[in-house]
């Protein structure tokens, strides 16, 4: 009769058999706790209530009385002087027959003669200047206003008046300035006479000679001036 085989509880093959080795199961593993939670931290700000609540901001405007003119504190500051232009000046004496013309140096210190013109009802005299600014690059014109001995000014004022505004027009990048033109011509025959000139041969120059007393007048007041 076989022998029967018997089991046991803690064996895990037939008794008295080889008992099978099974692999060792690892420990599980254990799992980290989740971090704790940190509180939110919000800040406040502490309020000084003990003058009451304050009150909300205000946005309104302010009137202010200009009855007495622009507040001094509030006045803008006028604008920097422009800088002092370089380049050569012309000068210009009107006649009621001819236009005499002088141009400085390229430094605006010294005049001279340039030319004498004719005038003419339809400006060839005028567009023969506008030619001259160019030609020259003329940075500014001065125009000789004859005035009388009290500062009066009569027909031939306005007429350089007229002239000088009519060139403007046909040269409107620079400048036309009227300046006092007062004893010029007198001046110019008296240079004129000084350089061994006499009274009749003059008339050809003498109107050049008057544009270079108004422009040398006006380019030392120029230099004068801080």
């Amino acid at each position: 009769m076989p022998e029967r085989e018997h089991t046991g509880s803690d064996d895990t093959g037939p008794v008295g058999g080889r008992r099978r080795e099974l692999p060792a199961v690892p420990p599980a593993r254990q799992r980290p706790a989740p971090p704790a939670e940190q509180p939110g931290h919000h800040p406040t700000t502490e309020i000084d209530l003990s003058r009451g609540i304050p009150a909300p901001p205000r946005h309104e405007t302010t009137e202010i009385d200009l009855s007495g003119g622009w507040p001094q504190h509030l006045r803008v500051p006028p604008p920097p002087a422009p800088p002092r232009r370089g380049g050569r000046v012309m000068g210009v004496d009107v006649g009621s027959v001819r236009v005499g013309v002088a141009l400085s140096d390229p430094t605006g210190t010294l005049a001279s003669p340039l030319e004498t013109l004719r005038r003419s009802r339809d400006g060839a005299d005028l567009d023969r200047l506008a030619q001259l600014v160019a030609e020259h690059e003329v940075t500014e014109v001065v125009v000789g206003e004859p005035r009388h001995l009290s500062g009066a000014s009569g027909a031939s004022a306005r007429d350089a008046d007229a002239y000088s505004q009519a060139l403007a027009g046909r040269i409107a990048d620079v400048p036309v300035h009227l300046i006092d033109e007062r004893l010029s011509t007198v001046t110019a025959a008296q240079h004129l006479r000084a350089g061994g000139i006499d009274s009749r041969r003059q008339r050809p120059v003498i109107d050049q000679a008057a544009a270079v007393v108004i422009l040398q007048h006006y380019l030392d007041a120029r230099q004068a001036r801080p």
